[in-house]
């Protein structure tokens, strides 16, 4: 495990304290879950993966057998 330094004006970590006091945590603790839970935002680019997964996924069952003909597809 990582440890960070923050640093914060006295009226910033005054109010940090005291919202820590109020949750029955600390401003350690309380820094950590916002971090954590940054941390799992997925990203652009994770996201656009994911999509794109999802979409190869669903086309896996293409076949060019199942094509419409030249004909078929000029037919009017």
């Amino acid at each position: 495990m990582r440890n960070i330094t923050v640093s914060v004006d006295d009226e910033t970590y005054r109010r940090a304290r005291v919202a820590a006091a109020a949750l029955d945590t600390s401003v350690s603790a309380l820094v950590k879950a916002y971090l954590q839970q940054l941390a799992t935002v997925e990203t652009e680019s994770e996201r656009l993966k994911r999509q794109e997964r999802e979409i190869r996924e669903k086309i896996s069952n293409f076949t060019a057998r199942t094509r419409l003909s030249r004909d078929e597809v000029h037919e009017r």
